[in-house]
């Protein structure tokens, strides 16, 4: 048995990733993207009739490019959701990450786009910044049945006021805490003491919540770290490792054991205790500035990209 297919009696696998062609090799459950992964989709040949079409119709309903990026978002996110049995999280846009009521706002216009397409709601999750303000549009969201998925969560105060808020599933991104602890004391980490995976599994033991890990913006660097976290309900994988795992062999146990607790046996963090929190964790409060701010120049330069293409077709 390939490390793939023992890992996926243990965890649901995601693909990291906007390639067609990589999503239909490995056969996820569900796909995730991000501004990142839509521009370097952009880039490729398979998606520029697809790109050529969606800024044809800009041209004639549209000028405004960040829409036109949710347009092309969906266009990928549509094609990848007719490829993958379960779910395709698609994401708003960085520079709302502060904005509750504007965050709202984008969701339901993403999910109309989907629906318009005819994939409905139930088979798209929302991505959205695990900022105080983002984990309050998908409390609301959720409660409309708009399912939520919080990406960039480094903190034990994000992962706790998102089991506060409801959310249907967190997003770690395991390695890209893994990355801060290896630059800031030079040490390197067994699976076994990786910071990023006791991140993971700390607040896995206590809180029932849904969690995907997140392998993309500081990669999983390697097969042993992935497989430390097994037993994750999904683990979200770039196309590298998931070919890694595919091409070796050897047995996987389950690594993650989550307790069933009630919601009434934790007291919700309050706005001020939320912030408080976090602030006291000084990685996470870097990385997730740092992970917003890239996900904001990603998407800027894809707009650029499209306003570009568009004057030439001027």
């Amino acid at each position: 048995m390939s490390l793939l297919d023992g890992l996926r009696e243990h965890s649901l696998v995601v693909a990291d990733t906007g390639d067609l062609d990589a999503i239909k090799r490995y056969q996820p459950q569900d796909a995730t993207t991000n501004p990142s992964l839509i521009l370097k989709a952009f880039e490729l040949p398979r998606y520029q009739e697809l790109i050529d079409k969606v800024l044809a119709e800009s041209c004639r309903d549209e000028s405004d490019p960040s829409r036109i990026v949710d347009q092309l978002s969906v266009a990928i996110g549509g094609q990848i959701a007719n490829v993958v049995p379960g779910r395709i999280s698609t994401e708003v846009s960085a520079h709302l990450s502060f904005n509750t009521q504007a965050s709202i706002h984008k969701a339901y216009e993403l999910i109309e786009r989907y629906e318009k397409m005819g994939i409905n709601r139930s088979r798209v999750l929302i991505k959205l910044a695990s900022t105080w303000e983002g984990i309050r549009a998908a409390q609301q969201l959720e409660r409309e049945g708009i399912n939520c998925n919080l990406t960039l969560l480094f903190s034990d105060a994000q992962a706790q006021a998102c089991f506060d808020a409801g959310v249907y599933l967190i997003s770690p991104f395991v390695g890209r805490v893994s990355d801060w602890y290896q630059k800031t004391t030079g040490k390197q980490f067994t699976p076994e003491e990786d910071p990023g995976v006791l991140f993971v599994k700390g607040f896995a033991r206590e809180l029932p919540l849904v969690i995907m890990t997140l392998s993309s913006w500081g990669k999983f660097s390697y097969p042993d770290q992935v497989l430390a976290l097994a037993g994750c309900h999904r683990l979200t994988i770039s196309p590298a490792l998931l070919e890694q795992l595919d091409s070796m062999e050897g047995e996987v146990a389950s690594k993650i054991q989550q307790k069933t607790v009630t919601r009434e046996a934790f007291t919700p963090l309050s706005e001020a205790g939320f912030r408080w929190q976090h602030n006291q964790d000084a990685m996470a409060n870097e990385m997730l500035a740092d992970g917003i701010r890239r996900f904001a120049n990603d998407q800027q330069t894809l707009e650029s990209l499209i306003t570009q293409r568009l004057t030439a077709r001027a």
